[in-house]
């Protein structure tokens, strides 16, 4: 049985769209596993294009992955929409085109993502390939690598391994037959002391003061949690409240808000037991702005003029409760439903 699966043929294709003259940008929502795909996704294609660039269109703040651009020397920049005429060919990696107002205006000649696939907005590119039960975005890259015979060198290695590290959440979150082979493999040429100078490197000192706001402002529902924030420095806080949560004994959901910019961020975590995260995310606010993910981990974001920043966390609990409330409904409509088209015993079935 062969370590990855055979991709002669997708790679014959992949590479086929692009010429020597050509230059590429491929675009990220930066965290470290689309900044490892970027890397990978680089290495495979500079010999058959001109040049190729990287370029984020969030803002990084989070000292993990300032620290991961630095220490692995990863060539990203921030994407602005005049950086669109310099290039010829554009490629998405660990994202989708409806994910970012960004991305919507690109016309991708490539997409590889793990995200689960949305059927109101269907995937339009050259070549795609979107595979949701992969864990981690960097595990799909690896097989390509792998496939081409590229050995990774000590920085790409360590990329793609921290990539696949935080996607999985070091193998708590779902993840594949696949990720555990790309972990396997690449541990061979990563540099573990740089991995941990990556991973020590987790907090800025001026968010401490909002774990302390979390605490006295955390609301316990049950068996999940929920905190507004206020506004705050960087959406990157409410990714690390919400994860923090996570590990409070009885706790296996929560759902961290705040207000950055203009617009009002919400982080939805679990345990991946008792609620699908993406689904409650999209049911939530998926008529306001981009709402989704995976069952364990989600986001939303709404802009404010949509809502009413001084209630915004009674909004929030509002439209939580509204989804609760239906699937309780719908919940005792089937129950009826079954009891209603259930047949009474006849003389006939107790005969036997």
């Amino acid at each position: 049985m062969a370590y990855f699966r055979s991709l002669d043929n997708r790679l014959a294709k992949l590479q086929g769209l692009f010429k020597k003259k050509e230059r590429l940008l491929i675009l990220v929502n930066a965290d470290p596993d689309a900044l490892a795909s970027a890397l990978a996704l680089k290495r495979l294609l500079y010999r058959k294009v001109h040049s190729v660039g990287i370029a984020h269109v969030n803002q990084i703040s989070r000292p993990d992955n300032l620290e991961m651009i630095k220490l692995l020397r990863i060539p990203v920049q921030k994407f602005s929409p005049p950086m669109l005429p310099q290039y010829d060919k554009f490629a998405l990696v660990d994202s989708q085109p409806h994910h970012h107002k960004d991305f919507e205006r690109i016309d991708f000649s490539v997409v590889l993502d793990h995200h689960p696939l949305d059927k109101q907005h269907p995937v339009q590119a050259e070549y795609q390939e979107i595979i949701p039960e992969y864990g981690a975005n960097s595990s799909l890259l690896t097989e390509y690598l792998y496939n081409m015979k590229i050995r990774p060198g000590k920085l790409l290695a360590t990329a793609l391994v921290y990539g696949i590290k935080t996607d999985t959440r070091s193998f708590e979150r779902t993840f594949s037959d696949v990720d555990i082979r790309a972990f396997r493999y690449l541990t061979k040429f990563y540099d573990p002391l740089l991995m941990q100078n990556i991973i020590r490197s987790e907090f800025h000192k001026e968010w401490l003061k909002y774990f302390s706001l979390a605490f006295r402002k955390i609301k316990f529902m049950s068996n999940g949690a929920t905190v507004f924030m206020g506004k705050v420095d960087s959406p990157d806080i409410l990714v690390i409240l919400a994860d923090f949560f996570l590990r409070v004994h009885n706790i296996s959901w929560d759902i961290i808000s705040g207000i950055h910019g203009d617009k009002l961020v919400v982080i939805f975590r679990g345990d991946g037991m008792r609620r699908d995260m993406g689904k409650l995310s999209s049911k939530m606010f998926k008529d306001l702005g981009p709402a989704g993910g995976h069952k364990q981990m989600a986001r939303a974001e709404i802009p404010l003029e949509k809502v009413d920043q001084k209630h915004a966390q009674q909004f929030i609990l509002q439209r939580l409760a509204e989804v609760r409330s239906r699937k309780k409904k719908s919940f005792g409509a089937g129950n009826a439903d079954k009891s209603a088209k259930k047949p009474g015993r006849s003389h006939d079935q107790g005969k036997n």
